[in-house]
């Protein structure tokens, strides 16, 4: 059974920055496309960014040029590194696995992903 544990997670100053880390239990990055998610209380979660399993990445609009995904094969983890941060940028970040091989990871998209983590908590606020 695939487990992915989201961490890095924190306080930080709005133009600061932050790296979450997302350990996957198995060699995963070999074979799955791994995205990061983020949820607002009373909001729906949305796609941040995905890297695929051949090394393809995209970003949202909104956090282009600020965040960026990377992956560590040797140690099943995926990185988004997060700089400048702003408050909009605060909820709960999910990183998530589309195990089916579909597009729904590159394009960001929620509902396809089949494997999620339990999420960890990113607040900016000064």
């Amino acid at each position: 059974q695939l487990q992915l544990v989201e961490s890095g997670g924190g306080l930080v100053q709005p133009g600061g920055s932050l790296r979450l880390s997302c350990l996957a239990s198995t060699s995963t990055l070999n074979y799955y496309d791994i995205g990061w998610f983020r949820q607002v209380p009373g909001k729906e979660r949305e796609g941040v960014s995905c890297i695929s399993r051949s090394g393809g990445i995209t970003y949202a609009d909104s956090v282009k040029g600020r965040f960026t995904i990377s992956k560590d094969k040797a140690k099943n983890t995926v990185y988004l590194q997060m700089n400048s941060l702003e408050p909009e940028d605060t909820a709960t970040y999910y990183c998530a696995v589309d195990s089916l091989a579909g597009s729904s990871c590159l394009m960001l998209l929620a509902s396809g992903m089949d494997y999620w983590g339990k999420g960890t908590l990113v607040t900016v606020s000064s």
